[in-house]
């Protein structure tokens, strides 16, 4: 009995590392092709360690594209971005927990029905609201949108559910009203939950290209996704992959930061959140 025991663990290990294996090797590859010479690119089999390495790859990917401005416009948007909406939803999140105020629930079901419309079902809507305020080809366009969410506001909705009471009634003892309770006891217990929601929001953000390519057309307004996509040649002849596999890289470096510094806030929120009511 301890023998299948250990077996089926062993295989669902082996399972595991294979899965993983899988998941890395097109990153693995891009890193690779960002290194290797543009003679290397499509040779078969494929290298999967460069032979010499190419840094010169990088400097030339600086050379061809204003990629430091494509960072700058994708750092500004995704961390304002993200600050606001992980704010926002608290807020809303708490008040729809909480707060008691007139068709409470209705105006949350008819929130979350938001949900399940596709986002791309918005997007000629929201361009003709942000060429209404003039706010075509600005950080307005860019980062307002997605300042709001229902998805956000359910996640936190949920964890403020978990509070205990107790906590809310000896703060109005002690004289709080609502904001205090909110930003000083309800805001920091918070915390796992608000970090999962950031690291989800922040992802989207930085990886968003439809939108982004839509209400932007000056070169010094593109995101990095954008900005990759220019890199881009008709045919596959005419493209630099080596310098399109660099840029991939290091587009993907801030994504994987800020998973490494908030993994462990990320798991508590996702683990927490699951057993909640």
């Amino acid at each position: 009995m301890m023998g299948a025991s250990k077996l089926k663990t062993a295989l669902i290990w082996l399972a595991m590392l294979v899965g993983a294996l899988l998941m890395i090797l097109p990153f693995w590859v891009m890193v690779v092709t960002s290194l290797v010479g543009p003679d290397e690119v499509f040779q078969m089999p494929p290298r999967l360690w460069p032979r010499l390495f190419h840094w010169e790859n990088y400097q030339r990917l600086f050379q061809q594209a204003p990629l430091a401005v494509y960072l700058f416009n994708s750092v500004l948007v995704a961390v304002v971005t993200t600050v606001g909406h992980v704010l926002f939803s608290a807020m809303a999140g708490y008040a729809f927990s909480r707060l008691h105020f007139p068709h409470k629930n209705k105006l949350f079901f008819v929130f979350l029905m938001t949900m399940m419309v596709p986002p791309q079902v918005n997007i000629v809507p929201l361009f003709f609201l942000m060429k209404s305020f003039h706010w075509l080809d600005s950080y307005a366009a860019l980062i307002v949108p997605g300042l709001f969410g229902a998805f956000g506001v359910f996640m936190l909705r949920q964890w403020f559910n978990g509070l205990p009471t107790e906590l809310e009634e000896a703060a109005r003892i002690d004289g709080c009203n609502p904001w205090q309770i909110f930003w000083k006891i309800a805001l920091p217990l918070a915390t796992p939950a608000m970090a999962a929601l950031a690291i989800f929001v922040f992802i989207n953000t930085w990886n968003s290209f439809m939108w982004p390519l839509i209400v932007t057309h000056s070169e010094g307004m593109r995101t990095l996704p954008v900005g990759i996509a220019t890199l881009k040649g008709s045919f596959r002849d005419t493209t630099d992959w080596t310098v399109l596999m660099a840029a991939a890289t290091l587009s993907i470096l801030p994504v994987v930061i800020v998973f490494l510094i908030g993994q462990k806030q990320f798991m508590k929120g996702i683990m927490a959140g699951g057993v909640k009511e």
